[in-house]
C-alpha cells in the first residue's frame, strides 16, 4: 500500500463510493429533466407547426388562389404538380342559350333604302333584292322634365277643430312639395340598388331636372321607415309562424361602434334587424323563444336559445370547414402530419356533398313513403363510422366531436329529408344578406339608431315584395301614398296572406 495508513485507504473507498452514488443519482435526475424537456419540446415544436398552419392558412384566406397558374397542389399529398386540369370555357355542355326576349309593339318604323355601295369592300355594282330584313331596337325615351299637378281643394269647416279641413286626393301628399313616385323611386335607389344619397340627386338632376338636396333623399327614407313599421311588425310575427326559416347574422357598424345584421326570411318573407349584441336574446327577439318550424342556421350557438321543433345544421358550413382542416394539416411538415386526419376529412367532405346530391334527387313521394328514413339512417351508419375513432390532430379531432355531439350538430345533419320544402345548406340567408355585406362596404355602416332601424325596415319591405311577386318600387308608391291595410294588401299576393 506504498506506506499509506489503512484507516485513511478505508476512509478514502467509503467516501469514493458516497461521491459515486451521488453521481449517479445526479445523473438519474438530468436523465429524467432531459427527458422530460425533450417531451416537452416535442409537444411545443407540434404546437408551433400547428400554429403556423393556422397562420398561413388564415394569411392565405384573405386572398384569391390565383387560378391562371398552370402548377397546382395535390390535395391527396401536399405535392406541387404541373399538370393541372383546365375548366373548358364557356356554359356547360347541353346549358339552355340566352336571348334577349322580342318586344311586344312597335312605336315607329323606319323603311331603309337598300345601300349603294357595299360597306364592306366599297363595290358599287349592286344588285337590288326584294326581301325585306327588319331589325327591332329597342332604347328608351329620356325627357328631362317633371310632372307638376296643381291641387285645387275644396275645404269645409270644422266645428269640432275650429278650422278648414281638406282631404288628399288619389296620388297627392298633403303638405309635401315632392310627389311620391319621386320619393319612392328614391328610397328603392338607395335600398334596392345601394346608391348614395348624393348620386341619387345627381341622377333625379341629370334624368328629370328635379332638385332636392341629399338631406331631402334621407328624409324620404325616415317617412317611408314611419309608414313600414307596422308592416315591418307584422313580418316578424309571420316570420315566428313559419314552417321553416333561414337565419344568418354578420357585422356591421354604427357610428363607429360594432353591431350586427341579423336576417331570417324563406322564399316569401325577409326581416333584417340591426342591433348592438350578437347574443341569444336577440335570437329570440327575431325568431321568438318557442319556434315551431324548422330552423336551417350555422354552428353558431346563440340560436339555441330559439328552441326550435326542428334544426337543420348548414352542411356547405360543415364541408368547408372539412377542407380547411385538411389545408392546414397539408401545411405542415410531412413528420407532422396525421393521414388518418386528412382521410377522415375527405370522408365527411365527400358524405355531406352525397348528402347534398340526395336532397336533389329526393321528391315529396319519397318523404311520404318513408324512403327518406332508410337514407338517414344509411347516412347516419356512415357518419359512425367515419367517426369511429380518435384523431391525433388537434382541429380534426375537435371538429370530429363536435359531429358526434348529440347538443350541438349531431341531431340536425339530415333533417332536410324528412320535410320536402328544407334546404341541406343555409345559402339562401347567405345570398339574402349579401346586399347589407355589399352595403355595409360602400357606406361603411350608419351614422345613428334612425339610419339602422331604416336599414332594418326598408330592405325587408323591398325584399318581401320581391319574394311576393312585386315590384318594389309599385309597393313604396303605395306605401306613401295609402293607409298601412291598403299598403299591407299590396305587399302581399294575395289578401288572405295580409
Amino acid at each position: 500500500m506504498g506506506g499509506m495508513s489503512t484507516k485513511w485507504v478505508w476512509g478514502s473507498y467509503q467516501r469514493a463510493y458516497k461521491e459515486h452514488s451521488e453521481h449517479w443519482r445526479v445523473r438519474d435526475i438530468l436523465q429524467k429533466r432531459l427527458s422530460e424537456a425533450l417531451s416537452r419540446n416535442a409537444e411545443l415544436e407540434k404546437e408551433n407547426e400547428q400554429l403556423r398552419a393556422k397562420l398561413k392558412a388564415l394569411h392565405q384566406k384573405q386572398f384569391k388562389a390565383n387560378r391562371k397558374k398552370e402548377k397546382g397542389v395535390d390535395e391527396e399529398t401536399g405535392n406541387t404538380n404541373t399538370a393541372k386540369t383546365k375548366r373548358k370555357r364557356g356554359a356547360p355542355k347541353g346549358h339552355p342559350g340566352w336571348s334577349r326576349r322580342k318586344p311586344e309593339h312597335i312605336d315607329k318604323t323606319i323603311h331603309v333604302p337598300a345601300p349603294e355601295t357595299c360597306p364592306h369592300c366599297d363595290c358599287t355594282d349592286l344588285n337590288r333584292l326584294e326581301d325585306i330584313k327588319e331589325h327591332l331596337q329597342e332604347d328608351i325615351i329620356l325627357q328631362s322634365r317633371t310632372l307638376v299637378t296643381n291641387f285645387k281643394h275644396q275645404q269645409a269647416w270644422c266645428p269640432s277643430c275650429n278650422r278648414a279641413v281638406i282631404k288628399a286626393a288619389e296620388g297627392e301628399l298633403l303638405n309635401c312639395s315632392i310627389g311620391p313616385v319621386t320619393k319612392a323611386a328614391a328610397v328603392f335607389l338607395r335600398y334596392g340598388l345601394r346608391i348614395p344619397y348624393r348620386k341619387v340627386q345627381e341622377l333625379f338632376q341629370v334624368f328629370f331636372n328635379m332638385d332636392f338636396v341629399p338631406a331631402s333623399a334621407m328624409a324620404f327614407d325616415r317617412t317611408a321607415t314611419d309608414k313600414g313599421a307596422p308592416l315591418y311588425s307584422d313580418l316578424k310575427e309571420k316570420l315566428r309562424s313559419a314552417t321553416s326559416v333561414h337565419a344568418d347574422e354578420t357585422s356591421w357598424r354604427q357610428d363607429g361602434v360594432g353591431h350586427y345584421v341579423w336576417y331570417g326570411g324563406n322564399d316569401d318573407l325577409a326581416v333584417f334587424h340591426i342591433d348592438r349584441h350578437r347574443s341569444s336574446e336577440v335570437a329570440k327577439s327575431l325568431l321568438g323563444s318557442k319556434f315551431e318550424g324548422v330552423l336551417n342556421t350555422d354552428g353558431y350557438a346563440a340560436y339555441n336559445a330559439v328552441n326550435a321543433k326542428q334544426r337543420q345544421s348548414c352542411l356547405a358550413h360543415l364541408i368547408r370547414k372539412a377542407k380547411e382542416i385538411k389545408k392546414e394539416i397539408l401545411l405542415k411538415k410531412e413528420r407532422f402530419r396525421d393521414q388518418r386526419a386528412i382521410r377522415f376529412c375527405d370522408s365527411i367532405a365527400k358524405m355531406f356533398k352525397k348528402a347534398c346530391e340526395i336532397n336533389r334527387k329526393t321528391s315529396q313521394e319519397d318523404i311520404q313513403s318513408g324512403r327518406a328514413q332508410e337514407r338517414i339512417k344509411r347516412l347516419y351508419s356512415l357518419l359512425n363510422s367515419i367517426c369511429l375513432t380518435s384523431l391525433d390532430d388537434v382541429a380534426a379531432e375537435s371538429f370530429r366531436k363536435r359531429l358526434l355531439d348529440p347538443n350541438r350538430e349531431y341531431l340536425r345533419l339530415f333533417t332536410f329529408l324528412e320535410y320536402y320544402d328544407v334546404e341541406p345548406t343555409n345559402n339562401q340567408a347567405e345570398q339574402s344578406i349579401r346586399n347589407m355585406v355589399i352595403f355595409r362596404k360602400i357606406s361603411f355602416g350608419t351614422r345613428s339608431y334612425e339610419g339602422s332601424r331604416s336599414h332594418s325596415v326598408l330592405p325587408s319591405l323591398i325584399l318581401t315584395a320581391k319574394r311576393q311577386e312585386h315590384h318594389p318600387l309599385k309597393f313604396l308608391k303605395t306605401l306613401f301614398t295609402s293607409e298601412t291595410a291598403v299598403a299591407q294588401k299590396a305587399l302581399f299576393r294575395t289578401t288572405d296572406q295580409a
